[in-house]
C-alpha cells in the first residue's frame, strides 16, 4: 500500500483516511468519469459485429492504419471501447475465482421495456446470456461477448433514488422478473 493511502473512507486508528485525508494533505485527485475500455479479441471482424451490430455502438472512426483495431462510441466521447485483434491462437480467459476484470456494464436504456428489447436482440444474435439480476437500483442482464468477456446490459430503475439512500446500491440481489 502506498504511504498515506487507504481504501477505507472511515477512520484508521483515529486518523482520517480516503478522500478527506487526501484533500487535507493537498494530494486530492478526482476521477471525472470512466473514459474507455480496451479489449484484446481473437477475431476483430466477429467482435466488431457483436459490439456494433448487436449492441448498437457506432464505429468511432474507419480504422487504425497498420493496426488491427476498431473503436466504438456512444457519442459521449471520442471512443469508449477499443478492440485490438490478437489472433485466434490467443489464450482464453480463465474462469472461476481470479483477479482482473469480472464484467463491465453498459446502460441500454431507462425502462424494463428497453431491457427486454436488449434481451431479444442478443438472444436473436446467438449471444450467451449467463444471468440476470434485480439490483434494486438497476435491472441487469449478463451476456458473453465472442471472446468470453462478460458484459452487463442494464437500466437504472426509475424512481429509485440511490443518492438519497446510498445503501440501496448494496441491497440484496433478487431474481430479475422482466
Amino acid at each position: 500500500m502506498l504511504e498515506g493511502w487507504s481504501v477505507d473512507t472511515a477512520t484508521d486508528g483515529g486518523r482520517e483516511t480516503g478522500r478527506e485525508a487526501r484533500e487535507e494533505r493537498g494530494r486530492a485527485m478526482q476521477v471525472k468519469e470512466l473514459g474507455h475500455l480496451v479489449l484484446y479479441v481473437r477475431n476483430l471482424e466477429r467482435s466488431a459485429a457483436f459490439y456494433g451490430e448487436v449492441l448498437g455502438w457506432e464505429r468511432a472512426f474507419p480504422g487504425i492504419p497498420g493496426m488491427p483495431a476498431a473503436a466504438f462510441t456512444s457519442g459521449r466521447t471520442h471512443h469508449e471501447l477499443l478492440l485490438i485483434e490478437v489472433g485466434e491462437d490467443a489464450a482464453g480467459l480463465p474462469r472461476g475465482r481470479r483477479i482482473g476484470l469480472y464484467h463491465f456494464g453498459l446502460k441500454v436504456g431507462d425502462s424494463d421495456d428497453e431491457l427486454r428489447e436488449a434481451l431479444a436482440r442478443v438472444t436473436e444474435a446467438g449471444a450467451t446470456v449467463v444471468g440476470s439480476s434485480d439490483h434494486t437500483v438497476t435491472h441487469s442482464l449478463y451476456v458473453l461477448d465472442p471472446d468470453g468477456n462478460e458484459v452487463e446490459l442494464y437500466i437504472d430503475v426509475p424512481g429509485v433514488d440511490w443518492r438519497a439512500d446510498p445503501t440501496l446500491v448494496m441491497a440484496p440481489i433478487r431474481p430479475l422478473r422482466l
